[in-house]
């Protein structure tokens, strides 16, 4: 990222190719940079923010200041949840600054390894959707063979299928309507990461169905 002086560069740059003021140059340059956080994180300004309390700009700054690039996927992820970020949200954060950081790709873990990640919003309250995973019954009808490691009702959960570990976020977005989001760890390559992510849609489209 740009120092102080390369910014004023590129400010005046800018200025000189669209007539702008300094401060309306400046401003559309720094809200390009969020769009670019916003992009290699693979999360929204405000989805993290609604969560967080925190912009990608702002948790940039918080985690430079700590010198997080230069510490292990734990290390970062301890010390985020420590401000008192949510369970979920302090990986989700930690694996958007790594990507921001060029520390892993899009879809890969910092130890080499690949993951996939697949997101849907349902038509129902989070009661009945996180139900849908936890019911052993009902979890069979769209989801066989996938055992419950941890839960915690309406929020969390982690899942294994074969050897890996699947952690699942549960999101009630009011009365009728609610989102869950998946990691499923522990692939291999990203070709295994694509397959992966698609046969979680095919499944997300069975549980819609089943919702219905």
């Amino acid at each position: 990222m740009p120092n102080q002086k390369d910014l004023k560069r590129i400010v005046r740059a800018r200025m000189e190719k669209t007539g702008e003021s300094y401060t309306a140059a400046r401003l559309q340059l720094v809200r390009k940079k969020e769009e670019n956080f916003a992009e290699l994180a693979g999360m929204s300004d405000a989805s993290v923010k609604k969560a967080t309390g925190r912009n990608w700009s702002q948790w940039v700054r918080l985690l430079d200041a700590e010198k997080s690039a230069e510490k292990p996927h734990r290390e970062i992820a301890k010390y985020i949840s420590s401000i008192g970020t949510p369970d979920w949200w302090t990986q989700m954060v930690t694996v958007g600054y790594e990507r921001i950081r060029g520390l892993r790709d899009r879809g890969q873990r910092r130890g080499g390894g690949y993951e996939a990640n697949k997101s849907r919003t349902f038509a129902v309250p989070v009661e009945k959707l996180f139900d849908a995973f936890a019911k052993p019954r009902t979890r069979s009808k769209w989801l066989p063979g996938v055992k419950v490691r941890t839960s915690r009702p309406n929020k969390t959960m982690r899942l294994t299928i074969d050897d890996a570990l699947v952690m699942v976020g549960f999101f009630s977005k009011g009365e009728k309507k609610s989102s869950v989001a998946i990691q499923h760890t522990k692939l291999a390559d990203k070709a295994a990461a694509a397959k992966m992510k698609e046969w979680w849609g095919e499944r997300f489209d069975a549980l819609a169905g089943l919702l219905k």
